[in-house]
């Protein structure tokens, strides 16, 4: 593993920290995915406690990893720091090949106030990320003005197009309120934004990995899960990195499907309802499955079809025991049908 640190606005003391790792030869792949790390500190610093222990646990699960110490309070305002990480996605991007990194699979992760940085930059970044990993975001208004007042709620920007998010924080968190945490949720929920969420019993504000030897908090003892989980997340949205290259997505847990180019299992029912007729005739085994539960159970079809007009074809299907082989094959139908957006 190579380290390097690159200055970038001495003025500020805004760095890019680098862990790069080889590739080919013994390990069979040309590129990683990676991982830009955005320590907390209230926007008056960056942790360290937030920074190279998340980078190298994150460098063990095979990423190229990167620690930003954006601009902090006292050296300049918002945007400054958003800023900050535009510069740097803008130079991973542009180093990637000599870093070795799948330019598709750039994560970002952050704590705290980098959490808020983090939240910011799934929602209205111009460098989104693949995927988002938030650690007791701050996202309310009323921590955001204890840190710099006018800072954007993140919350308010969810869409579409926001990037998949993990988001892990612990009720009793007395510094930045679970309801940050929750916020966020139910913006992702509202729009449809493919998301994961741990909320631990306790373990406070400040966790980091929430190892024993980093901890300041006592924190329940599957606290420090959050890592192995977000990897395994991360795997589920971006792929998981094999000796063969990248294996795909999970697109049940990593995409929208009502709002992806062309049609797929992933979409809910009620989008696929307002479909063309040939999507319709591609779902025939879904509705006839449908139909004979409804029968079954004496309940109006279409009464149950709004019931489920949430679950995705996949779902229904599975639920009302389409063959698997079936599925793939309406599945491979639908990929060839433009989705008709609202």
């Amino acid at each position: 593993m190579n380290a390097v640190k690159i200055v970038l606005n001495a003025d500020r003391d805004v760095s890019l920290t680098a862990y790069i790792q080889e590739v080919e030869g013994e390990f069979g792949f040309t590129k990683r995915p990676a991982m830009l790390v955005l320590p907390g500190g209230g926007y008056a610093m960056c942790s360290d406690r937030e920074a190279d222990p998340v980078a190298l646990a994150y460098a063990k699960a095979g990423y190229q990893t990167f620690i930003l110490r954006y601009t902090v309070t006292g050296k300049g305002l918002w945007p400054l720091p958003l800023e900050d990480y535009e510069q740097a996605m803008e130079l991973i991007e542009q180093n990637a090949e000599e870093w070795h990194v799948d330019t598709d699979k750039i994560a970002v992760s952050g704590f705290s106030a980098g959490g808020h940085l983090t939240a910011c930059a799934a929602t209205m970044a111009k460098h989104k990320p693949a995927a988002a990993v938030l650690v007791y975001p701050a996202i309310l208004k009323e921590i955001l003005d204890m840190c710099q007042p006018g800072l954007p709620e993140p919350w308010k920007s969810v869409d579409e197009g926001t990037a998949p998010c993990f988001l892990a924080a612990a009720r009793d968190d007395r510094v930045v309120n679970i309801k940050n945490t929750l916020q966020f949720e139910l913006a992702l929920a509202d729009n449809g934004i493919p998301f994961e969420s741990h909320i631990y019993s306790y373990g406070g504000h400040g966790f980091s990995t929430a190892e024993n030897w980093i901890n300041t908090n006592s924190v329940s003892e599957r606290t420090p899960n959050w890592v192995a989980d977000s990897i395994g997340w991360l795997k589920e949205t971006l792929g998981e990195l094999t000796r063969s290259g990248f294996t795909q997505p999970n697109l049940a847990v990593s995409k929208n499907g009502d709002t992806a180019p062309v049609l797929t299992v992933n979409c809910s029912l009620t989008h696929l309802r307002r479909q063309s007729p040939q999507a319709q005739d591609a779902l025939a085994p879904m509705y006839a499955g449908i139909k004979a539960v409804a029968e079954q159970r004496g309940y109006p079809v279409e009464g149950l079809m709004a019931a489920v007009g949430g679950s995705t074809a996949r779902e229904i299907m599975e639920m009302v025991g389409v063959p698997q082989e079936t599925i793939l094959k309406i599945d491979a139908v639908l990929h060839g049908i433009v989705n008709q957006l609202d």
